[in-house]
């Protein structure tokens, strides 16, 4: 999808660290404004060919005082100024702009972390909507402080501490917020963007998912020859599925799909999803079982990027002999490869400003982004790569994909492989898992909670403990039960089941599941902790 053709006016965040960062990027799409995120180091022309109507500073774990601190490219404030462009920075973004701009920035007197009230001192722009004295709820997380002000910028809210709030310029069109809007903890956050992008920045909003359809349809049968054949890689998972029923809906019967048994699934994956895919889908789907293919090369194996690269580089060698097969039968060799990538896959598979990287620190490579081998063949068409979870299961409704299967809980790429923590074939780590897990999800269903969680899986220790079981002493291995709620997968908190539930279904493992003798729930949110385990 071109950006450019969005029927939105476009606000570009230049990412300089935050852990929040992707939720400016949220916050905002969910005012049918379209909204893009890459690296606050990029260079000018990276930003200005996107032609951004505004454009978000975020913040970050610097100091604008650190000789290796992050900026904006040289120029970006007088191009800013020339093309009339709204500039918002947050926390960091806003020290970076006082600094910049000739203030000044000082080590603060009193740190800031947390929730704090803050007191409206201006009613004009980005609080033109508030009455002076206003007082509101907000999350600091800030140590320096803007101590003197560029020429033109006017204080317009300070936090009951005295500290600078919130700062602007209306003629330069340069606004800060110290706080985090972006987050619940700040309760008003979202109605202060809301006025901030409409009333202020006048933006125009047209960022719905019927367009972002008509578009992706466009470019790929641009992208795509009339007598070009393509591969799509299924997984299972909702996904690969909307993106191959989108690619399917372009092209016809030029999309050849291939699901692979890499001996990674969950228990009875392969039987159910071809069910699905032959009787409501109607994808045309070939199936490959490459179980020994993918678990002898896996052998031995513990490191988890290791996996991930071994597992990726399996696919691409699956993909490549089965466009052989195609070119035999059709005359002509695919040339396209459908995947289901992420926005969020391409946020987390990025490197951050001020760490040696040029952007947000590589969380693990996805096998769809950063996973792949430098020599594939097929040339890559991923229409879901600027869309959120929530976004992709909106589009798959319009394509009418069956409700139940947009429901489905993400499974990883490199599937139970990065669920056995290890390696995947000691210890016969993959059956057991596989029944715990069964266990773990069907007992979540019957409870009737399954679309309150995000996520749920088990997870295969590379630990054994001593337990008692038939009044016999056992030495078993140790299973970790999983389960998290969020909006798009890039932070999420811990699922608080009934006590009574997590009694049945950990009595229900140990007496069905022999070989394991204790079960544990991870309570961690992201962060600190990923969602899955590897």
């Amino acid at each position: 999808m071109d950006p450019k053709a969005v029927k939105s006016d476009l606000v570009l965040i230049l990412d300089f660290g935050s852990q929040y960062t992707h939720l400016i990027t949220r916050r905002i799409r969910s005012l049918s404004i379209f909204s893009l995120c890459i690296s606050g180091t990029s260079p000018l022309s990276s930003v200005t060919s996107l032609n951004p109507k505004v454009v978000i500073l975020s913040g970050g774990p610097h100091s604008v005082h650190s000789d290796d601190s992050p900026s904006f490219a040289d120029g970006f404030v007088e191009w800013a100024q020339s093309n009339g462009v709204f500039v918002l920075g947050i926390c960091y973004g806003l020290q970076l702009i006082v600094q910049k701009l000739g203030g000044e920035v000082r080590v603060g007197e009193k740190q800031e972390y947390g929730r704090m009230e803050i007191e409206v001192k201006k009613s004009l722009g980005i609080f033109g909507g508030k009455s002076v004295g206003d007082r509101q709820v907000v999350w600091m997380s800030h140590g320096d402080e803007a101590a003197r002000l560029p020429n033109g910028f006017e204080v317009v809210a300070r936090s009951q501490q005295g500290a600078v709030a919130a700062v602007e310029d209306q003629e330069r069109r340069f606004y800060g917020l110290q706080y985090h809007p972006e987050v619940t903890h700040s309760p008003e956050g979202m109605e202060t963007l809301r006025y901030f992008l409409f009333d202020v920045c006048g933006v125009n909003a047209g960022w719905k998912m019927e367009a972002v359809m008509d578009e992706e349809i466009k470019v790929i049968n641009n992208t795509v020859e009339p007598d070009d054949h393509v591969i799509c890689a299924l997984s299972g998972g909702v996904d690969s599925t909307v993106a191959a029923t989108l690619v399917h809906k372009a092209i016809g019967d030029r999309l050849h799909c291939v699901f692979v048994d890499n001996g990674l699934l969950r228990y009875k994956e392969r039987e159910r999803v071809m069910e699905t895919f032959e009787r409501d889908l109607h994808l045309p789907v070939t199936c490959v079982d490459a179980t020994d293919q993918f678990l002898s090369k896996l052998k031995g194996v513990v490191d988890p990027e290791m996996k991930r690269k071994i597992i990726g580089k399996e696919f691409i060698c699956i993909f490549d002999a089965f466009a052989q097969e195609l070119e035999h039968k059709l005359g002509k060799r695919p040339v396209f490869l459908v995947q289901g990538t992420l926005y969020p896959d391409v946020i987390e598979s990025c490197p951050p400003p001020g760490t040696g990287r040029t952007h947000s620190h590589t969380i693990k490579s996805h096998h769809n982004v950063g996973g792949l081998p430098k020599d594939m063949k097929l040339k890559l068409i991923e229409p879901l790569k600027l869309l959120f979870k929530d976004e992709v299961r909106q589009l798959g409704r319009i394509l009418r994909v069956p409700e139940p299967f947009l429901k489905r809980h993400p499974f990883p790429g490199p599937g139970l492989a990065v669920r056995v923590l290890g390696d995947v074939t000691e210890f016969n780590a993959l059956d057991i898992l596989r029944q715990v897990d069964e266990i773990f999800i069907q007992s979540i269903k019957d409870a009737g909670i399954y679309d309150s969680i995000w996520q749920a899986f088990a997870v295969f220790l590379p630990v054994k403990s001593v337990g008692v079981q038939g009044d016999q002493r056992t030495h078993s291995h140790v299973v970790a039960l999983r389960a998290v709620t969020s909006q798009d997968g890039m932070t999420a908190d811990w699922y608080n089941f009934e006590h009574k539930f997590l009694d049945d279904v950990a009595r229900k493992i140990c007496n069905s599941v022999r070989g394991v003798n204790r079960v544990v729930q991870d309570i961690t949110s992201k962060p600190p902790s990923t969602i899955e385990w590897e």
